[in-house]
């Protein structure tokens, strides 16, 4: 696999990965009752109702052509709270979703490193797939607005005003990759091994 495809390739794990976190997300929240993704035609893994032109296609691009890095996001999927079956911790759940769907993909993928011989493409494409739904997961669990673990955080802390005042700013996202770019790779490269018993 050469730079260009290699690039290209971790593009589309990244960007459909991020598409069935968006997607689990509406899923969760019409299962707890609130249609509107579904109603808003999202509740669907066709990429084109998920893609942000911006923060899926140029900004990602451009970045891992000329930047040698990625930062990317999916459209968010829209769920009204109001609506669901579980006032208490249905947005936690909601929540929830995405980032699990993430660890599924990692976990049925690493296992099929662990215990299947691979050919050498087969092997370093699944070893992509495996730590990049890992690390999404993990991003999006970092109890910052405006990420999935600031809701599970909100949750039970809803009078925060940190929380609160990090919600309408674009502080949060900031210090969010910071902390991402720290302890991230140190988390991801450990469940990585669990999962696939190698070291990435």
């Amino acid at each position: 696999m050469n730079d260009f495809s290699f690039k290209i390739f971790l593009y589309l794990v990244v960007v459909f990965s991020a598409i069935i976190h968006e997607y689990f997300h509406g899923w969760m929240a019409n299962y707890l009752g609130d249609s509107t993704a579904k109603d808003a035609g999202r509740l669907t893994l066709n990429p084109l109702k998920h893609l942000d032109p911006i923060g899926t296609v140029l900004l990602p691009l451009f970045l891992l052509f000329f930047g040698g890095t990625f930062i990317g996001w999916a459209k968010p999927v829209p769920y009204n709270p109001y609506n669901l079956r579980d006032r208490k911790y249905g947005s936690s759940k909601v929540a929830l979703a995405g980032p699990l769907s993430n660890f599924f993909i990692a976990v049925i993928f690493g296992l099929t490193i662990r215990f299947l011989k691979l050919s050498d493409f087969i092997y370093l494409a699944f070893t992509l797939i495996v730590y990049i739904n890992i690390f999404l997961a993990l991003f999006n669990l970092i109890p910052i607005p405006p990420l999935d673990g600031s809701k599970l955080l909100m949750d039970f802390f809803p009078s925060s005003r940190i929380l609160q005042r990090l919600e309408t700013s674009f502080v949060g996202i900031f210090l969010a990759i910071i902390l991402a770019m720290i302890f991230l790779p140190y988390i991801a490269n450990f469940i990585f091994f669990i999962i696939t018993g190698q070291v990435y």
